[in-house]
């Protein structure tokens, strides 16, 4: 089960059945089935608090994911600042309905193992998100 809630935000202009179908669709296309997910959408205020507390980072992030994968079946707890996601809308030029499915995705993504961190990682993650998002149109 996907669920979808928001706190301290207006919650976003997405549809719920539409972006489930698409999240099991992109899990499928890495051999994964969807579990119990949580999408929790926030500001930055609560995104910085999270990232400190369970984290120990004292930044602000765009997505905040919590894996609780068994298996084949994905699952976790996905934090995304609406006001982070703005802001990076604005600044790789992109539509912020665009950039919210990227981040959206991305936890997605995560949560099938790919990683963004190490050497030639982010492109990887980068190319997966594109693939991703053109599964959406």
């Amino acid at each position: 089960m996907i669920s979808y809630e928001a706190e301290g935000v207006k919650f976003p202009h997405i549809k719920k059945r539409e972006t489930s179908n698409w999240i099991r669709l992109v899990a499928a296309t890495y051999g994964k089935k969807v579990g119990e997910i949580g999408y929790l959408f926030v500001n930055d205020e609560k995104i910085l608090e999270v990232n400190n507390e369970y984290l120990g980072h004292d930044y602000y992030t765009d997505i905040i994911t919590f894996d609780y994968t068994e298996g084949k079946t994905i699952g976790g707890d996905i934090y995304i600042s609406l006001d982070t996601v703005f802001t990076n809308a604005d600044k790789y030029g992109r539509p912020y309905d665009e950039e919210l499915h990227r981040v959206i995705i991305h936890g997605i993504l995560h949560l099938c193992g790919i990683n963004d961190k190490g050497p030639g990682e982010r492109a990887k993650m980068e190319a997966a998100e594109n693939q991703a998002l053109a599964l959406l149109k």
